[in-house]
Parts: C-alpha cells; sequence; structure tokens
C-alpha cells in the first residue's frame, strides 16, 4: 500500500469531502464522481448575478457546538470565515408572534408571554432542562415523541407548542417519530448560529481546493450507474465504462444505493436499506425589496394542525428572512425570504408546477405582514429535494446499516446513518470522517 489506495466517493457532499480529506492526507488517491455541476449536494448554494455571496438552496445554519465542522474548517485553515451571531426564532400561535428562543439571561421573561398555564410552563421547563442537560439518548429512542412529550411534559404544552411543530416536519408519521430524535435538536441547540463568509457554497468550495491541493480529484457532472464487484474489487461502471478502485464510499440515498448496487438488494444488508424510511422537501426563496418580518424575526415557527397537511392554515412549514440574520448588502441589498415545508415524496408539491407552487406559497404572506404586495418580489427560486428527512421510529439505532456493506470494498456513508443527530453538514462531516478512518485502520491491519 506504499503508492496509495486508489478511492472512489461517490458524491462530493459534505460527507465525500470529509472523507476525501482524510484519506488524501494519509497518502490515497481518492476520486470523487459528483452528478451536479459543482460540490455540495444538498447543502450546496445559487448565486443571482448581483449577489456578492450565495445562498443555500435549501435553508442552513451551523450551531456554535457543530465541532464536526467547525474543526474541519480549522483543519483546512480557514476559521477566520466563519460567522457566528445571535438570531431572533419566533412561534406562529393564535394569530400572534412569540418569541420562543432566546438566550437563558431572557427566557424567564418571555415563558411568562406564552399562553400557556403556570402549570404547562413549568412542566415544560423541567422537560426541557432535562433533555438539555442529558447525555444518555439511547433510552429515548425506545419511546415516540408523541408519547414521551404527553408524559413528561404535559397534554397542554405539547398539543399548542410541539405537536403542531412535529407535524409539520414529519406530516402523517409523526407518531412514528422517536424521541431521541427531538433529543437531539434540543441538546445540541445553542442561541448564537455560524455560517461561513460567502455562504455554505464558500465553504464546500474551500474545501474542494483544499483536498484537490492535497492531490484528490472531483470529477464534476459524472454520474456512476452502477457498483460491480469483479474479482474481489469494486468496480464502477460510468458512460458504460468500467473502473477499477480498491475502494468505494457511497454517499448516496438508500434507494440510489440499491439501484446502484443490485447485488446488496437481496441481502439482509439491503433489506435494512430498503426499510430506511425518509421524506423529502422543497423551499421557495424570494428576493425581496423590502424587509418582511419587522419585528427582526430570522426564523417563524407555523404549526401545522392537521397530519395530511391538506386542511393546514398554513401551506408551508417555516418561513426564515435570512436577511433577518446576515447583512442583506452581501446580496446586493435584496431581503431573502426562504418558505419551505417536509412533505413525503409522493406529495403534489413535487408535481406541481413551480408558478403554481409559488402563487400558493406566496398567497399566504399577508397573514404575518398585512402590507405585503407581490410586487415586493423581485425575483424567486423553488427547489425540491424527494430525499431530505430520515424518518427515525422505535429503537432506530438497531435497524440502521452499517458503513461497511458486505460486498467487498464498499463503504455506504449516507444522510440516513447520522442517527441520532439531524441532518446537517456538521454530521456529515463526522460521518464521512469516521468512514474514512475506517478505510485507514482497515489498511493498516
Amino acid at each position: 500500500m506504499a503508492d496509495g489506495l486508489r478511492i472512489a466517493i461517490i458524491g462530493a457532499g459534505a460527507t465525500g469531502m470529509a472523507a476525501a480529506w482524510d484519506l488524501v492526507r494519509a497518502g490515497h488517491k481518492p476520486i470523487l464522481f459528483e452528478g451536479q455541476a459543482q460540490v455540495g449536494g444538498l447543502a450546496g448554494g445559487f448565486r443571482d448575478e448581483n449577489w456578492e455571496w450565495s445562498l443555500e438552496k435549501f435553508y442552513h445554519h451551523w450551531f456554535t457546538s457543530d465541532a464536526d465542522v467547525m474543526g474541519l474548517i480549522e483543519e483546512i485553515g480557514y476559521s477566520d470565515k466563519v460567522i457566528a451571531r445571535g438570531q431572533k426564532t419566533s412561534y406562529w400561535l393564535n394569530g400572534k408572534l412569540f418569541q420562543v428562543e432566546v438566550s437563558l439571561r431572557h427566557a424567564p421573561f418571555l415563558v411568562w408571554k406564552l399562553p400557556l398555564s403556570f402549570m404547562a410552563i413549568v412542566r415544560m421547563g423541567l422537560a426541557g432542562v432535562y433533555l438539555k442537560l442529558t447525555k444518555n439518548w439511547q433510552p429515548l429512542e425506545k419511546h415516540t415523541i408523541d408519547d414521551w412529550m404527553r408524559r413528561y411534559m404535559g397534554d397542554e404544552a405539547y398539543e399548542k407548542l410541539w405537536r403542531p411543530l412535529i407535524i409539520g416536519k414529519f406530516a402523517d408519521r409523526y407518531k412514528e417519530v422517536n424521541m431521541a430524535w427531538l433529543w437531539s435538536r434540543i441538546y445540541k441547540r445553542t442561541p448564537q448560529l455560524a455560517t461561513f463568509e460567502g455562504g455554505f457554497q464558500a465553504f464546500l468550495d474551500t474545501l474542494a481546493d483544499a483536498i484537490k491541493a492535497r492531490g484528490a480529484e472531483i470529477r464534476l457532472n459524472t454520474r456512476v450507474d452502477e457498483i460491480l464487484i469483479e474479482n474481489e474489487k469494486p468496480v464502477l461502471v460510468i458512460n458504460g465504462e468500467k473502473h477499477e478502485f480498491d475502494r468505494v464510499i457511497s454517499t448516496m440515498s438508500p434507494r440510489q444505493m440499491l439501484k446502484m448496487a443490485p447485488a446488496l438488494v437481496n441481502m439482509p444488508y439491503g433489506k435494512q436499506m430498503e426499510a430506511l424510511d425518509s421524506i423529502g422537501a422543497v423551499c421557495l426563496v424570494l428576493a425581496l425589496d423590502r424587509q418582511f418580518m419587522k419585528d427582526g424575526t430570522y426564523w417563524l415557527n407555523l404549526p401545522s394542525t392537521t397530519p395530511d397537511k391538506k386542511q393546514s392554515q398554513f401551506p408551508f412549514l417555516a418561513l426564515v428572512e435570512h436577511t433577518n440574520w446576515m447583512d442583506k448588502e452581501h446580496y446586493n441589498g435584496d431581503h431573502l425570504l426562504y418558505l419551505g415545508d417536509y412533505v413525503p415524496a409522493d406529495h403534489e408539491y413535487f408535481t406541481m408546477s413551480d408558478k403554481d407552487l409559488t402563487m400558493r406559497f406566496v398567497s399566504i404572506l399577508p397573514r404575518f405582514n398585512q402590507d405585503f404586495n407581490p410586487s415586493w418580489i423581485r425575483k424567486s427560486w423553488l427547489f425540491k429535494a424527494p430525499y431530505a428527512q430520515p424518518v427515525p421510529g422505535i429503537n432506530h439505532s438497531a435497524k440502521i446499516p452499517p458503513l461497511v456493506t458486505p460486498l467487498p470494498g464498499v463503504y455506504w456513508a449516507s444522510m440516513s446513518q447520522v442517527y441520532p443527530w439531524d441532518r446537517g453538514t456538521n454530521y456529515s462531516v463526522e460521518m464521512g470522517r469516521r468512514v474514512a478512518q475506517i478505510i485507514l485502520k482497515q489498511d493498516w491491519q
């Protein structure tokens, strides 16, 4: 192995590039195959011709506690490019805005403003403190969110504040999701959020440059058709041609991976992959000529009252005014508004025309700002991703396939395996580096 292993990585998102960073520094020769025209995957961004910074296609931020991505940024020498600042998160309840997540210094004052009884506030506070302080998540995955929250936080707070959010996130699957998933969201959350100077795409491009400078190769607009095993070695089929490698890491979704590696389909490993559930995401981005949320709210949580979402009062889950957090001057003065939702892959949002879906989302905006007029919109962009959010059920940790597949030399590291953490670049980085360390350890044995 003195000359290094020839390693193929399918997907140049955060997972694939983090793996490549460790592998190339260890003397191996990773080649990343990316089907899109740029690196980044779901964390990737786009840029209007007038903007200085790029903007994420699907709203993204880091928490200041995201040690894995912060550590990687430090290693490539760009910690000075990380921007961290506070933000204002609000909740729409009974037709009014309530700020529900700020620093601990202000929280008691704001909690009293919530339309809950004294006992509901006390129970919610005690349950929240427990979730914030405990590191023992394994017992929580034995309970659904619905059961645990009703038992320990109480019906009042759960029904008014939390259940609508969980429905908004998982639709009619909300009663299946285990409590460890919600624990991870509360446990890691920090008052300050962080991003990279220039946007997430700037970080991803910087990481790509760093791994290429070390000797890795990234081939954009290159789709892998199939993974075969020949002579106990993995072979990739690309445009009808076979390419042999010593190791292959795939970062594709379960469905894509099974299609790409049909040998897995009838194996127990493949059956585990097939059983993994997920839902999709849609996100409308609006460039406005003026501020929308005039109170400075960055993130507005919207309740979804019906599990099928068909009769919900809002057609989307979250309203995020990015430029109430980041300076609008980075975007040539545009005020940027995200309207996003999580829906099953067979939801009508994935078949509706961009025009019709945009009109449906925009039509609700006067509810939050009665002065709003569609003439405020300078430009809009609509993004859809059928695979965006895993759905973790009871005892989910026992159902996740390991990173090492039964196929010789083939590894699988996807968003579906970051559990108990929620999907995001921090955990993608952690998983990418973890699969790289598995390969490096095996190489030394």
